[in-house]
């Protein structure tokens, strides 16, 4: 691939980004991609921690959201594409105050509407061919089989050019020739609604930046954005300029009376600018973090009607929920008390969530996608006809809006609450005693452990103990995993009148065997830190990670009053900052300074369990070891990867509705049968099991990917086939995973697989001889193929 000339300071920027990402993984890490148009170019996409953005001084090299680079052949990197620098909301930080923006920004202020969609970026990868990427993935969706960002944008694209009579080549080059990267906004209601809605004229990709691909942040003006727009068949974003900042503020504050801009609803503005030299001197938190003379964005967002579209659609979905999670119980679950008091201010809302719960139940299919972000437009335009009818203006006579003196403010939620209990909902190696921790030391708030109590029966030892600490304490934290029903049931009817705020890890924001390594990998790194749960080389604490994975009962929105929504894949720092800021929020309390939240931190960091509390190691299972086998273990949920695929298909159907489709899915590597009965391969066989008991017991197992191809069937088994096996680039540097790929036996390759399902008395083991079979002629079985679908798996010993 030909080499461009680099500057010296882009290729140092991405040698810093990873020389920080192994320093300080949770600050700073990468994905790497083959390119879609050459599988041996790899770019790598560059992410930062999102809150880090906020600090003074900033500890990355660069503020860049979205940053994608390659190792070219003279060994320099090359940034090939390059988005905006993080820009704020008015106030959001201190050099987006109006005060700040008056001293330190100069004319002229381009206002440009701020859509609302997802972003795309489109750079040249060499100079005949694109790189068409999201804000930090390339190519098709991983492991799901559906339509990515970076592909949808693709599509817009490539009709654009083809409208245009124009080729890749074409633009290829001008992007190369200029070092651009162009900066989109996908905005297609058939692909993904989003808040607001877009009619066909204004469907598609609205070009709003040309970035150059550089480590400075550098963009061209608006009207030259405008005329590549023009040229190349992309939307046009509207725009317009004002020449100073109190202009703007008087532009937006009108504006943010409706909402609205030339009679149709806007999320906000970018305000584009830039720094100037200031006048005197001031704070470093009130000044941009660029020299005087560099580009520079702020942005005006509005409330309304943003935010009470925002909320109808979250309404919508929790209700969907309890109907979801009530079905088979003769009810639809439903339930207006239960939901959020803070989206139930509004008049407007009142009415949508009565109008709407009739509606799911009249016409339960016009909601069908609606999780997956679609329909949410056609609900809202019902809705709003039916508020402008009678009926409407009648129910919201009926059901006024709460009065601004009437409210409870954001800080400190409804009066009625005095005392509230925090509780986790989640599975081992979340972080939810680290949370606690931080929590406790920073606010006050009483907390007590689960894990602390040694009785016989420790249940009610622990409701018992969170319901004494409230004679004490406003806010205890219930640290415990609470997993199940009946956990929250208790806290709730041991405690009546006191607010339950759940912090709520789902179980299925990523499939079971993902789920289940980011959580071993931290009991694993805890090491003998905690009461009961510690590793062995037994794996125990793997077994009891798959009890609670398979035990765990959703939470429902009408089990506790408020919740926040955590996520696993966060580090440390990024799930006790959302914990802080939702205590804020929430309940009232004061703010922290950074110096608060870090000592907080550090004192999470440190937390060691007090060595009386700790409980001896269980012992393993007396006796032989129990026979077992080594299989890599996808991180895949084969239901939505096949529903798609599968939808015709009669045996998928029937595997579905008996239950049969494989909630763990492995491939199997190597089983105890074949060391029983290894005939003439005695001596490989026994190897290849060595080496996987060996990446077994590892501390932390290397991350693999494979490539997933056919899914395969006959009346009896269904598989998918397994094309390829490889280790993760970031995981390079773990020398025993290299070898075991290096090292994986022909005969392994031939036949690795995922067994999907099985009918009747058909054993797991057929899908094996299907494949090896299929492998050999193709005419054997039905197929079809899954678009080359990539998963991660990790090598584990299974029973």
């Amino acid at each position: 691939m030909m080499a461009r000339p680099t500057a010296a300071e882009d290729s140092a920027l991405i040698q810093e980004l990873m020389d920080l990402s192994s320093a300080k993984p949770k600050l700073v890490r990468a994905s790497n991609y083959a390119a879609p148009v050459d599988p041996n170019i790899s770019i790598a996409s560059w992410k930062m921690a999102e809150h880090k953005y906020y600090m003074v001084p900033s500890p990355f090299p660069t503020l860049a959201r979205g940053v994608f680079s390659l190792k070219q052949s003279d060994g320099r990197y090359r940034i090939v594409a390059r988005g905006y620098d993080k820009f704020f909301n008015i106030g959001e930080v201190g050099w987006t105050t109006w005060p700040a923006l008056e001293a330190h920004t100069t004319a002229p202020y381009t206002l440009s509407l701020k859509s609302n969609g997802c972003i795309i970026f489109i750079a040249a990868l060499t100079p005949e061919k694109l790189l068409v990427t999201s804000k930090h993935a390339v190519g098709p969706a991983k492991g799901e089989k559906k339509l990515s960002h970076a592909d949808a944008g693709e599509t817009w694209l490539r009709k654009y050019l083809a409208e245009k009579g124009r080729t890749e080549a074409d633009l290829a080059r001008v992007l190369w020739e200029n070092n651009w990267t162009a900066v989109a906004e996908l905005c297609d209601d058939s692909f993904e609604e989003h808040v607001l809605a877009y009619p066909p004229e204004t469907t598609g990709l609205h070009l709003h930046g040309l970035n150059e691909s550089t480590k400075a942040f550098k963009t061209q003006p608006h009207a030259v954005v405008d005329a590549f727009a023009e040229e190349w068949g992309f939307i046009k974003t509207a725009s317009m300029e004002l020449s100073t900042i109190s202009a703007v503020r008087e532009f937006t504050t009108e504006i943010g009376k409706t909402g609205a801009w030339n009679g149709v609803p806007v999320e906000g503005f970018v305000v584009r600018t830039q720094v100037s030299a200031p006048s005197t001197p001031s704070s470093s938190r009130s000044a941009p973090p660029y020299p005087p003379g560099s580009s520079f964005f702020f942005k005006v967002k509005f409330d309304e009607p943003y935010m009470m579209y925002r909320d109808w659609r979250e309404v919508t979905k929790m209700l969907l929920s309890m109907r979801s999670n009530a079905k088979g119980k003769g009810k639809d679950g439903m339930s207006i008390e239960a939901l959020p008091k803070t989206k139930m201010r509004r008049a407007e809302t009142k009415v949508y969530a009565r109008w709407v719960v009739e509606e799911i139940q009249r016409d339960p299919a016009a909601f069908a996608e609606y999780n997956e972000n679609k329909g949410i437009v056609a609900v809202r335009e019902r809705f709003l006809a039916y508020l402008a009818g009678e009926k409407g203006k009648k129910a919201l006579k009926a059901n006024p809006s709460e009065k601004a003196e009437e409210r409870a403010p954001e800080t400190t939620q409804a009066k009625s609450f005095k005392q509230t209990i925090i509780v986790p909902v989640a599975i081992p190696g979340c972080g939810k005693t680290a949370v606690a921790v931080a929590l406790s030391h920073l606010f006050g708030f009483g907390h007590t452990q689960s894990d602390d109590v040694k009785a016989k029966k420790p249940a009610p030892v622990f409701i018992k103990n969170v319901t004494d600490l409230l004679k004490r304490h406003d806010v205890v934290i219930a640290d415990k995993n609470n997993h199940l029903k009946q956990h929250r049931q208790a806290l709730r009817d041991a405690n009546p009148g006191v607010r339950l705020l759940a912090l709520n890890w789902p179980i299925d924001e990523q499939p079971p065997a993902a789920m289940h390594r980011v959580c071993a990998d931290r009991i694993q790194a805890r090491g003998a830190n905690h009461q009961t749960l510690r590793p062995n080389d037994a794996g125990l604490h793997e077994d009891v990670l798959w009890t609670f994975l398979n035990n765990a009962e959703p939470l429902a929105p009408n089990e506790v009053d408020e919740i926040v929504e955590m996520s696993l894949a966060d580090g440390l720092e990024d799930t006790v900052r959302r914990a802080i800021d939702e205590c804020v929020h929430v309940l009232g309390v004061k703010q922290p300074t950074e110096m608060e939240v870090e000592a907080a931190l550090d004192r999470a960091r440190g937390y060691a369990v007090d060595e009386k509390a700790k409980r001896a190691d269980s012992p393993p299972p007396a006796g032989k070891e129990k026979k077992h086998y080594f299989a890599f273990l996808p991180e895949v949920a084969l239901e939505p990867l096949l529903e798609p695929v599968l939808a015709d298909v009669s045996f998928w159907g029937a595997l579905r509705e008996a239950g049969r489709v494989a909630k763990r899915p492995h491939v199997t590597l190597v089983h105890w049968r074949a060391l029983e009965s290894p005939g003439e391969d005695a001596a490989t066989t026994k190897a290849f099991w060595a080496r996987c008991k060996a990446l077994c017991e590892m501390g932390q197992a290397p991350l693999f990917q494979m490539r997933l191809g056919h899914v395969v069937w006959n009346e009896r088994v269904m598989a998918v086939t397994v094309d390829g096996v490889e280790l993760v680039e970031a995981d390079v540097s773990r020398q025993a995973g290299a070898e075991f790929v290096a090292q994986l036996p022909e005969k392994v390759k031939g036949r690795l697989h995922i067994t999907v399902g099985t009918a009747g008395d058909a054993q797991p083991v057929e899908a094996k001889a299907l494949v090896e079979a299929w492998w050999k002629d193709a005419d054997t079985a039905k197929s079809i193929p899954l678009g080359g679908v990539v998963t991660t798996a990790t090598v584990k010993k299974l029973y």
